[in-house]
């Protein structure tokens, strides 16, 4: 094959490439229209049953035009999750005309390159409007911004597949004047990132945040006597690799490339699937639809007493709510005292829920409602190939 061959084909591709970008964005604007029809008509915005037929009709096709079922599958369940979530946020938009500014300005925790940055991204594409970043370099600052009013949003990590809850985040929410309205998953890939021409050998120094350190430990233990250092994020490790010979920061290769620094080892977390959960929070809660996923987080302090805890979590059973998280975290100046953190499959406009809420007062000290927001963790539909 000669040179001109291959450029031939590679500009066939090119073309091929755009036309699908168009055919995407013309998908895209149609199903714009098919979520005014579920307002109107006060449908549930995801029908499973029509992603399984659809899908198991594309398989189909894509079998007779050479294409296997598992390439095809993923194709279409990220066509049909984009799908989904734009319309999602399209009918929050509906529902909370005032809050949904044309300018979002929005505090992370790190700058350029960060995860916080690509999460916040991430959440706000599907949110049309001007995006005004605030890199903070601590939780605490995210949420002083959104308390007073510096910023409309926070975006704050709560946990991770393979490091678990982020407890400090989770302690901050005890006595954060913000609410919860959103969350995001985004996938983590954490890179050893050096200056050019550094080798791996020359290493005497790792920078990183606490996180990136215990989600890459196993890695880490395998390089021997090399020092690690945290640094409050991502950016400052960063910044440090790039100012100390010999030396190292974990994160994503986007954000080494941004100041300069090479990918020289990539696949460094513990577990090969390794995602980071955020939520996002703002100083009013907002109003969620019953058309779509819902999601409710609380802090309770159960009675001290045996059977307490026990005794309020059957609540949620017996009103058939979901639970979908558990976590406990020290009070603050009140030594063996607890609170819990409770996700629930839930949306607070549901009766069943507001009469699990009345019953759990009666078998608490204390509950406070941290947030009901739209979830973004969708379940793919199962299909058989």
């Amino acid at each position: 094959m000669t040179n001109e061959v291959l450029n031939s084909l590679r500009h066939d591709i090119n073309e091929i490439d755009s036309d699908l970008l168009v055919l995407l964005a013309k998908r895209r604007r149609i199903s714009h229209g098919v979520v005014e029809y579920k307002i109107a008509n006060n449908k549930p915005i995801r029908d499973e049953a029509r992603e399984h037929a659809l899908l198991e009709k594309l398989i189909g096709y894509g079998k007779s035009l050479g294409l296997d079922a598992y390439y095809v599958n993923n194709v279409f369940q990220t066509i049909l999750e984009d799908s989904v979530l734009n319309q999602q946020a399209m009918l929050q938009k509906n529902l909370n005309p005032g809050v949904m500014n044309e300018t979002h300005r929005v505090a992370y925790l790190g700058g350029q390159g960060s995860y916080s940055q690509l999460a916040c991204h991430k959440y706000f594409s599907r949110r049309p409007g001007k995006l005004v970043e605030m890199g903070c370099s601590s939780f605490e600052q995210i949420t002083g911004k959104v308390e007073s009013g510096q910023a409309d949003y926070g975006l704050l990590p709560i946990e991770n597949t393979s490091s678990g809850s982020i407890n400090e985040v989770f302690d901050l929410l005890q006595h954060a004047q913000v609410s919860i309205v959103g969350e995001v998953t985004h996938s983590v890939e954490h890179c050893l990132l050096v200056t050019p021409e550094t080798e791996l050998s020359q290493l005497t120094k790792i920078f990183a945040h606490p996180q990136p350190f215990a989600q890459c430990s196993r890695f880490l233990q395998g390089l021997g006597d090399i020092q690690h250092e945290t640094c409050d994020s991502t950016s400052s490790a960063l910044q440090l690799a790039l100012d100390t010979p010999n030396s190292a920061a974990i994160g994503s290769a986007q954000a080494g490339k941004n100041v300069g620094l090479e990918v020289i080892k990539s696949g460094l977390a513990n577990q090969r699937e390794n995602h980071s959960r955020f939520i996002v929070v703002a100083r009013k809660p907002l109003q969620v639809s019953k058309q779509i996923p819902t999601k409710t987080s609380l802090i309770m302090a159960t009675k001290q007493q045996a059977g307490s805890l026990a005794d309020a979590l059957m609540i949620f059973k017996h009103h058939n709510i979901n639970l979908v998280k558990l976590e406990s975290r020290p009070v603050p100046g009140n030594p063996w005292e607890e609170v819990f953190y409770v996700d629930l499959e839930a949306n607070l406009v549901d009766s069943q829920v507001k009469q699990a809420f009345e019953e759990l007062k009666k078998h608490t000290q204390y509950v406070r409602i941290l947030g009901c927001y739209q979830s973004e963790s969708l379940q793919a539909v199962s299909v058989e190939s």
